[in-house]
């Protein structure tokens, strides 16, 4: 199976409620779009420290994240990102690898949005079609 690839837009999280409670515009709300890998390995969300400042989203804590190459670097949990793929989103907080040249797309938010990947067609798609079916965790 070959590389997947989703356009995704990251969204600073707590730029989205102060949007939606008047307290800054909607064109304030910082947000990127990328091209992440969809990567069912990865747990979470992961990004580099230039997608980290353009977000602007703090950094809650440092952990060591073993990475797929079997190697153990420090990385750092942000407050939550909002991951934007079509019409469904999912809040999660990414983890952020010095020196990262992919955004990865993990297992955790893909499961929020009900995405799985269709390995026929090499694409991401909707676990219940169009229809979202948001899990209870």
């Amino acid at each position: 199976m070959g590389s997947v690839y989703a356009e995704i837009i990251l969204s600073n999280s707590a730029d989205e409620v102060k949007a939606k409670e008047g307290l800054i515009r909607e064109d304030e709300i910082r947000s990127v779009t990328v091209t992440s890998i969809v990567d069912t390995g990865a747990a979470t969300l992961v990004i580099n420290e230039k997608l980290c400042g353009m977000l602007g989203v703090g950094i809650l804590e440092e952990k060591s994240v073993n990475l797929a190459d079997g190697n153990r670097v420090m990385g750092k949990l942000t407050a939550p990102v909002d991951v934007i793929w079509k019409d469904r989103s999912w809040a999660c907080p990414a983890v952020v690898i010095p020196g990262a040249e992919t955004v990865l797309l993990g297992a955790i938010p893909l499961e929020g949005m009900d995405l799985m990947i269709n390995t026929k067609a090499q694409e991401l798609v909707g676990v219940h079609g169009d229809t979202v079916e948001y899990m209870a965790f």
